[in-house]
């Protein structure tokens, strides 16, 4: 798996205005006739509803704008809550233990040119996080037509998930070491260290567990023999092994602590899908991919291999997806990110109050910008229509005795 350096996103800014001083033969403006022609309360509010409109388009999370320099900042607000919900999940692969998990939605663009021209076709990416105080979960939710074909994994769709381990490690370049293939060890790369977990559909069968197995642990690895959801580290995109593997590492308790199921809404059989039932759905059938994992919150990993999960601190993670588009095969760095930076991951305590998602206060979608313009709109009409009854001369009262 490689996740490598993406253009940076364009960050929307406020833009100061510029007077124009006009000349004796200029025409005003519409802005200025519009000033001119409207009564002073009006006139506030309306300048209060710019400052509103361009606070919408200053809170979406990542826009683009061509005739900006490209840069990547992500807003604060955009982030992913792992709140405290003991005894709620089951890892499975289906998604309806988690129906009343809040989640957060991010746009998929691809990671080498972050364009949201190029964005993923399927939709935006559910990101939904909890955990027991034990372990944590994850559920990612996205839209696709159904694929899968056995032993080859680059038909079938695929997700990762990438933790910053060391505080010098940076999402571009999967951690930053500057080191080569075939140079960077442990000590070279130190701080640099990232963690990985990658899940590959070839081999596994939907609604099943795959990732860590006794077999795989004995051998000290982060392997998966069998369904591929696997539990690597990296350096750089040229130096990431599987957990227990690489230079000078010592694989005496390194592990796979990752498991994970999927599952497609377009499948209908529930009472537990076989091998032999492959392809076990029909390709092209439209409907929701669900990827389901779970991991300790704390390993038993001594080598900077695996993040460490502190309950009512925040750690960094970025979301990565594959997608064989029109039936080709993907490649390594063919995919589409959830973020061209890290994402803040909250792991919150139990007497902490729930975080908004970032799709709630992240950024403003079509339908909470149209509620907030109605709303605005409703109340310069009331005030106007006060406004002009308050100007208009009240008619002399005449007591009737004197008709």
């Amino acid at each position: 798996m490689v996740i490598v350096s993406c253009p940076g996103q364009t960050c929307v800014s406020l833009r100061c205005c510029q007077k124009v001083s006009a000349g004796p033969d200029s025409s005003p403006s519409s802005s200025q006739f519009l000033a001119a022609a409207m009564p002073r309360p009006l006139l506030v509010l309306f300048l209060l509803f710019l400052l509103i409109h361009s606070s919408i388009r200053v809170a979406r999370g990542h826009e683009h704008d061509d005739q900006e320099e490209h840069s990547c900042g992500a807003s604060p607000d955009v982030r992913v809550l792992a709140g405290f919900q003991p005894g709620v999940i089951t890892v499975d692969g289906h998604a309806d233990d988690w129906a009343d998990i809040d989640g957060s939605e991010f746009p998929l663009l691809p990671a080498l040119d972050f364009d949201e021209d190029k964005a993923y076709g399927g939709g935006q990416l559910v990101v939904k996080a909890v955990h027991d105080g034990i372990n944590v979960f994850f559920m990612l939710q996205v839209n696709g037509e159904y694929a899968y074909s056995t032993g080859n994994s680059k038909q079938c769709p695929s997700v990762a998930l990438m933790f910053q381990v060391g505080e010098n490690a940076t999402y571009q370049n999967m951690g930053g070491c500057a080191d080569m293939p075939g140079t960077c060890t442990a000590k070279s790369c130190r701080g640099h260290e990232v963690d990985i977990m990658h899940f590959s559909l070839g081999n596994a069968i939907p609604g099943r567990l795959y990732g860590g197995n006794l077999m795989d642990n004995l051998n000290g690895t982060g392997k998966d023999s069998f369904g591929h959801l696997v539990d690597l580290y990296a350096w750089n995109p040229h130096c990431r092994n599987l957990d227990g593997i690489g230079p000078s590492a010592n694989t005496s308790n390194a592990q796979n602590d990752w498991q994970g199921a999927w599952w497609h809404s377009s499948l209908n059989f529930h009472s537990g899908l076989v091998e032999e039932d492959s392809p076990y759905g029909k390709g092209g059938e439209k409907g929701t991919y669900f990827f389901e994992f779970s991991r300790p919150l704390r390993t038993m990993d001594h080598f900077q291999q695996d993040v460490q999960f502190t309950i009512g601190q925040a750690s960094k993670v970025a979301v990565a997806f594959w997608y064989p588009t029109d039936g080709k095969a993907w490649s390594k760095s063919d995919h589409f990110s959830a973020s061209c930076n890290w994402l803040p991951l909250d792991i919150a305590s139990a007497s902490s109050s729930r975080l908004s998602s970032s799709s709630s206060n992240g950024s403003w979608n079509s339908a909470s910008a149209f509620a907030l313009l109605l709303s605005v709109v409703s109340f310069c009409v009331s005030v106007f229509i006060g406004y002009r009854v308050a100007r208009t001369k009240a008619m002399p009262f005449t007591p009737i005795d004197t008709l």
